[in-house]
């Protein structure tokens, strides 16, 4: 989405825009590798059958998908399909490839469960399934039984990468990370998944979300369960106590309280030691997503009972793989229950993205280095231009200048001779309007979209093309249109702030033009 313009038709949701996309995020649009899979499952039916289909890692994920978009009602609002009008089919390809075969006109109603659960068939299990396609005739195979999960030695490696990691410059009162603590998903969406769904077991009430998270995973606890009480500011400590009190007073005490850290994307840090304290105390379990922090910068393990992360952004660090873990904390009060539900349910990574991530991983905390001090100095010049008059920038979200500074500067690990932490890869601009933020984007040549955490600097109006249809609500919660997320990349920084003086030097010029028109008014 490399301009505004197209950004809008982005959200227009029209099917021959999408078909332009050679590639995007691959849970927003289906990968190359997965579409020509899904022509092939297509061959084997006939075309008057009006069919689609989506391809899946397991049988056990195709049914969950199966039953949500058959549900009635469905949790999501939309309308529900006939469930006689759904086929489910494994095929004899390598790795197993099953199949969901649905109505292809009500493809934007089955979608959804894909984009937020994050469990489709990856891009490389569709490569290597073509690959076998190409040497044995596609047929169909008996649905396999339970599923045990994913493993192979690159999966075993990572997990004692992630333990290791998490094991290193510890603060005070973090526990030692065993490998069997980690636990691997495809997605960073699938790892927040399981990491309800175990929840679920463990009391099937409602969930707490302290700040603003990733977009979909509010979803996830609004669809999947009983439902969710959001507080998106991140700083409401006393009106979540009050809320805990009554649900607990109702005979319905929330069962977890999640928070990223920081948030996303206006970069509040949450008072983790506060959270904590009332998590204690109402025996809620304590779930913290350090996504965007990192784990090479910030220990939450003292605090926080599961640890979530999408290995997907700065971990693996070069945008070509997707990946989650949920750590399950041994020194928390909930270990051995949550351990029992961690049992290979959405396990399901496939072997060549283990590997992958394994090898992008091997030079993680020499590029937070410098994801860390390349965003640190263009906070540093974006705040710089906020002071001057006439700027455009009116102010700059990063953990280092947040008022919350302090609490993401208590969670960060002790410096050493290998590693300095810092503050993470992004930020958040605001200008003084939004043809200010639209000059900005469109001059701003750097790559663009959702992701974050890349070697690539990357930008999206976050705000806009999230929430579009809910702008004004949003912006009670600090989110407004005029904002611009940055994901700094490993770029020369020089090479960025030049980068960043031209299309900052746009957006001036807009916003003067605005005057100019206003004063002639």
């Amino acid at each position: 989405m490399p301009t505004w313009a197209n950004m809008l038709e982005f959200l227009k949701g029209d099917p021959a825009f999408f078909a332009k996309f050679v590639d995007m995020y691959p849970r927003f649009v289906l990968h190359r590798d997965v579409k020509q899979l899904i022509g092939v499952l297509l061959s084997t039916r006939s075309p008057d059958e009006g069919l689609f289909a989506l391809p899946f890692p397991s049988p056990v994920a195709a049914h969950a998908c199966a039953d949500f978009i058959s549900a009635t009602p469905r949790t999501d609002g939309k309308d529900p399909l006939d469930p006689s009008t759904l086929s489910i089919t494994s095929l004899n390809t390598t790795p197993p490839v099953t199949a969901l075969f649905f109505p292809a006109a009500r493809m934007m109603d089955v979608v959804p469960w894909w984009t937020i659960t994050g469990r489709g068939l990856s891009s490389r299990a569709a490569e290597a399934a073509l690959s076998s396609i190409a040497n044995t005739p596609l047929a169909e195979s008996p649905l396999p039984g339970p599923e045990t999960p994913f493993t192979s030695p690159a999966h075993d490696a990572l997990r004692a990468r992630i333990a290791q990691l998490l094991n290193r410059a510890q603060r005070q009162g973090s526990p030692y990370v065993a490998a069997g603590d980690v636990h691997l998903y495809q997605t960073g969406m699938t790892a927040i998944c399981a990491a309800h769904t175990a929840l679920l077991h463990f009391r099937g009430t409602k969930t707490v979300m302290f700040n603003l998270p990733f977009h979909s995973t509010v979803h996830v606890f609004e669809y999947f369960g009983p439902g969710v009480q959001f507080f998106p500011l991140g700083t409401e400590l006393a009106a979540l106590e009050t809320y805990l009190e009554s649900e607990a007073a109702a005979g319905s005490p929330v069962q977890a309280i999640w928070t990223e850290i920081p948030s996303n994307p206006l970069l509040v840090t949450a008072d983790l030691a506060a959270l904590k304290a009332l998590a204690m105390r109402f025996e809620a379990v304590l779930v913290v997503d350090d996504t965007i922090g990192s784990f090479a910068n910030v220990d939450v393990l003292p605090e926080a009972d599961v640890l979530v992360t999408s290995l997907t952004k700065s971990f693996s660090g070069y945008a070509d793989v997707m990946g989650g873990n949920v750590v399950l904390n041994p020194s928390s009060k909930y270990y051995t229950y949550l351990a029992t539900h961690f049992n290979g349910a959405m396990e399901e990574m496939f072997v060549a993205d283990a590997e992958t991530l394994l090898h992008n991983s091997a030079d993680y905390l020499a590029r937070t280095a410098v994801l860390n001090r390349n965003a640190q100095e263009l906070a540093k010049y974006l705040s710089h231009r906020a002071t001057l008059e006439g700027s455009s920038v009116t102010r700059v979200y990063y953990p280092q200048v947040a008022e919350t500074k302090e609490h993401y500067e208590a969670l960060m690990r002790p410096p050493t001779a290998e590693f300095t932490p810092g503050y993470g890869c992004l930020l958040s601009v605001e200008f003084t309007s939004v043809g200010a933020a639209k000059a900005f984007y469109d001059h701003l040549y750097v790559h663009n979209g959702p992701h974050l955490g890349a070697h690539l600097t990357l930008a999206l109006p976050h705000p806009k093309a999230l929430y579009d249809k809910e702008l004004e609500e949003v912006r009670e919660w600090g989110m407004k249109e005029e904002q611009i997320r940055i994901s700094v990349g490993l770029e020369e920084v020089a090479e960025l702030l030049i980068t960043f003086m031209f299309a900052l030097t746009k957006a001036d010029e807009a916003e003067a033009a605005r005057d100019l028109v206003k004063e002639k008014v």
